[in-house]
């Protein structure tokens, strides 16, 4: 036993490290070094293992799943960078602005939209909140609905395939990673649809905090003038979606060649609204590598703990332990689900995607969990951890472009409902895991 539990503080050793703030390769990497030498040093680590970590790192770069991930993040930034989303977010606000709840509506509408073209989500909330808080603000909306609404619109991406989580997900529980955004289109479908049935009943129960536009702000766009903008800035996004997840649903494209034709078909739709510059190319580039490099880093040194961790039997007694839950399968999912929720206070998604999710898989194999319906309720969970303080990523996004006169605890009152959505969304999903093989089923 005493290996398994030089594994276990090993696991608590990275953990402290990171909630410490310091970088998470580098944590991962310097923890690993150090409890390889003292598992040599007290006899229950050999070196061997070691060796076998050059044929790892070269595993994770010859993978060709992994390599979906910047095809899509740059079609997300070029998307971003040629201002598409301004475009799209003042088309909706035209669309649905009249009724009431309508900027809200429409806000999570191109929420939807965004995510299934950009998958990121610090763009995504960004856009959103320069272009449509103003304007939310100035016809009288409520400080806490409308940061709320686009806090959460803004999380969609990490849901709604093609999405740079469920691709890593994908990976990590072994799974195909069109399998996995099939299962997710449903659920995220069904959460778009009940942040929409929220914001209509707020604005049926308290008109005054989301009221309609006049009529007079639609100005001239009425009638043909409004089907012809609608086909024009919102029909190639969704025909460059189709184009995306069809080629992959169909079996025509795997992931990693549909994210290369959604990158080339980013460049078209910026080139045909004449906003692909040498600027706009440079941006999207030199974020496309950052992001990159940042997740391929930590893929990395997570495969060395990873090994390390093996090594001194650490994946042994972590399985006994989630085994041995009373309520077998259940119990260990909703203990699993449990322990990544409070995780997501703290700590960025990509680290319990790298660290924690390979310690639950033993466990999750020896007790015959559906992989599929486990990676969907992570990334549902995971989704959450964008929302809930200290930590949460889509509030210090929002932050940064929110004026001054809206205070902090607006915000975070405002995304408090949407999290009990997203919470109910999970407890529907665990209880009916058929919403999530339905797609899957039919192929």
């Amino acid at each position: 036993m005493v290996e398994g539990w030089l594994g276990l503080a090993m696991f608590g050793a990275v953990m402290a490290l990171i909630f410490t703030g310091y970088p998470v390769a580098f944590s991962l990497a310097g923890v690993t070094l150090i409890f390889a030498a003292i598992g040599v040093m007290v006899g229950e680590f050999s070196w061997v293992f070691l060796q076998a970590l050059p044929l790892r790192v070269y595993g994770v770069m010859q993978n060709f799943t992994l390599l979906a991930v910047p095809f899509f993040i740059f079609m997300g930034m070029v998307l971003e960078r040629a201002r598409l989303a301004e475009d799209l977010l003042h088309t909706a606000g035209l669309l649905f602005g009249t009724m009431r709840g309508g900027l809200a509506i429409a806000v999570i509408a191109v929420g939807t939209l965004l995510a299934a073209t950009t998958g990121v989500v610090g763009a995504t909330v960004v856009a959103m909140g320069l272009i449509s808080l103003p304007v939310m603000l100035r016809y009288g909306y409520s400080q806490s609905l409308s940061t709320g609404v686009i806090a959460t619109a803004g999380t969609l991406g990490q849901i709604v395939p093609p999405s740079i989580i469920l691709i890593v997900l994908g990976d990590q529980l072994g799974i195909s990673v069109g399998q996995l955004f099939m299962a997710a289109l449903l659920p995220g479908m069904m959460l778009a649809v009940m942040y929409m049935v929220y914001v209509a009943v707020i604005a049926w129960w308290r008109p005054e905090l989301a009221p309609a536009l006049p009529r007079e702000e639609l100005g001239h766009v009425q009638g043909w003038a409004m089907a012809l903008r609608v086909l024009r800035v919102m029909i190639p996004p969704l025909v460059l979606i189709l184009a995306v997840l069809g080629s992959i649903f169909a079996g025509i494209a795997t992931p990693t060649e549909a994210g290369s034709i959604g990158a080339l078909g980013a460049l078209l739709l910026a080139a045909a609204n004449r906003r692909l510059s040498l600027k706009v190319l440079r941006e999207s580039m030199d974020q496309t590598a950052r992001l990159t490099s940042m997740v391929m880093l930590i893929l990395v040194a997570a495969s060395a703990f990873a090994l390390v961790f093996r090594g001194l039997d650490g994946d042994w007694i972590v399985r006994d332990i989630l085994t041995g839950l009373p309520g077998g399968a259940m119990g260990f999912v909703i203990f699993s689900m449990v322990l990544i929720f409070i995780m997501g206070f703290f700590i960025d998604f990509f680290e319990i995607v790298f660290i924690v999710v390979p310690i639950l898989l033993p466990a999750a194999h020896a007790l015959g969990v559906d992989m599929l319906w486990f990676g969907i309720l992570i990334a549902i969970n995971l989704q959450t951890s964008y929302l809930t303080p200290p930590f949460g990523f889509a509030l210090f996004y929002l932050r940064g472009v929110t004026p001054k006169e809206v205070p902090t605890w607006e915000i975070y009152r405002g995304v408090v409902p949407f999290v009990l959505i997203q919470i109910l969304a999970f407890v529907i999903l665990m209880m009916q895991p058929g919403i999530v093989n339905f797609l899957p089923d039919m192929r």
